[in-house]
């Protein structure tokens, strides 16, 4: 593998999603020229389709292998093509196993090259979640899937943003979530103490390579006002308060739990790298209020480098040629740096 720029594979996504027209948008970009080799995982006539609507001279070239992908411009796209045919059950907008199955397959392609090492990162578009069940894949998301695809049963979602003049910390800020998809009937009994540990260990260890030593965690609460010593739940008490201790002995620096909506403050304003929160909108409502289309999604604790966008299929936008590639740009990049700082660490 070339040590001059990582080679990324960037999965399409649901095709009846934004995800094609944020990949052609992106495309010319000075991200995607010049910090990596970029190829897509998908279907080339989708891609076709997707520069016409939006008035591109972009050339979608089919190759047989990531190494072919080194020929790409700004204005050529090289696609390594999924087996699927979308030319007959297709339609913008709208929810199909069809496209359920693409997006299942071009993550699945992209895992496995990977996972072989001949490639450096994967960038996934969103897929849809009904979608891939009505295709018959089970998984609530990217991250449920990916897991199960790198046989890793220790992993997390996390949502980082870099610096900027909104974000104070100098390595940026990762929100690193204990539970993910799932109803909020669930959440209570799926927070224990070692799973808020876990995710604790998970960002110390992403933050300690981006920030190059041990980072300060801020741990959220789970309950209204702390709990308000039990008031409001015991959760702090028994579940989070012994975890952040443990935590503490073993050699991580965390505070908590404290109430979310201070706590997140704080992390904005650079008293905290990262932050563990108890649940999926916990965590997602802040983050992206401070930078919706900068916010990258990474799945920790996989062999593997992983980013996606921050955002869903938005069928509501689809093909109307007005999707913000924002986060695709972004996600690209952060891939980027991590490809490389992983390379140089091993």
């Amino acid at each position: 593998m070339s040590d001059i720029l990582p080679r990324i594979a960037i999965t399409q996504g649901d095709p009846a999603g934004i995800g094609p027209e944020i990949i052609v948008r992106a495309w010319p970009t000075d991200t995607f020229q010049t910090s990596c080799r970029p190829f897509v995982i998908g279907d080339p006539e989708i891609l076709r389709r997707t520069a016409s609507m939006l008035d591109q001279k972009m050339e979608i070239v089919e190759i047989d292998s990531p190494e072919d992908a080194d020929l790409t411009s700004r204005h050529c796209i090289a696609c390594l093509p999924i087996n699927t045919d979308l030319t007959s059950d297709f339609e913008p907008g709208r929810i199909s196993a069809a496209c359920g199955e693409a997006a299942y397959q071009a993550t699945v392609d992209a895992a496995k090259l990977a996972l072989e090492g001949r490639i450096d990162a994967m960038v996934t578009a969103p897929l849809h979640k009904k979608a891939l069940r009505m295709a018959g894949h089970d998984y609530p998301g990217h991250t449920e899937l990916l897991a199960e695809l790198c046989d890793v049963d220790d992993f997390a979602m996390m949502l980082y943003l870099a610096h900027d003049e909104t974000i104070r910390s100098p390595a940026g800020l990762a929100v690193v979530h204990v539970t993910l998809h799932m109803a909020m009937t669930e959440v209570f009994e799926a927070i224990t103490k070692e799973s808020v540990l876990a995710k604790a260990h998970l960002a110390d260890r992403f933050m300690a390579l981006m920030k190059g030593e041990r980072p300060r965690i801020g741990v959220t609460a789970l309950n209204p006002h702390g709990g308000e010593s039990g008031l409001f739940g015991n959760e702090e008490l028994e579940i989070i308060e012994p975890a952040v201790r443990q935590g503490c002995e073993e050699g991580l620096d965390l505070v908590g739990p404290r109430p979310s909506d201070t706590l997140l403050i704080d992390a904005r304003d650079g008293r905290f790298d990262a932050v563990v929160a108890m649940y999926h909108d916990q965590g997602h409502i802040a983050l992206k209020l401070l930078g919706m289309h900068r916010a990258v999604n990474i799945t920790l604790g996989l062999p593997i480098v992983r980013t996606s966008v921050a955002h869903g299929t938005a069928f509501d936008r689809a093909w109307k040629g007005d999707a913000n590639e924002g986060s695709l740009i972004e996600a690209v990049r952060v891939a980027s740096v991590l490809a490389g700082r992983r390379a140089a660490s091993s």
